[in-house]
């Protein structure tokens, strides 16, 4: 696996969601090291930010309607990071497989 996300990047991430208010959705991520799978969480500012970002294997982002999935979805093209939408919301990677081809919202 190969890092694609470098704490410069996930802080522009933390502070989009941050930026969105009420509006910011729930995340979870995804430990490389050891495959813990965290809870849901919406607070992005501090919480997100704990134990840095180097485990991060990836972010789930939860969307709850059609007007915050547009929302969030300009919000990830602008600071334009790996990821994919899925049926939850987003999914932002912080490492690639080898071989593996890497999209960005």
């Amino acid at each position: 696996m190969f890092p694609l996300m470098n704490e410069t990047k996930w802080n522009e991430l933390r502070f989009a969601m941050c930026g969105l208010g009420e509006a910011s959705p729930k995340w979870r991520t995804l430990d490389v090291q050891n495959g813990h799978l965290s809870g849901w969480d919406s607070e992005w500012f501090y919480h997100f930010a704990l134990g840095g970002y180097k485990s991060i294997h990836w972010v789930e982002i939860a969307i709850n309607s059609a007007a915050q999935r547009k929302t969030v979805l300009a919000r990830l093209a602008a600071i334009h990071v790996p990821g994919e939408e899925t049926d939850v919301g987003f999914r932002i990677f912080g490492y690639g497989e080898l071989g593996a081809a890497i999209s960005y919202l």
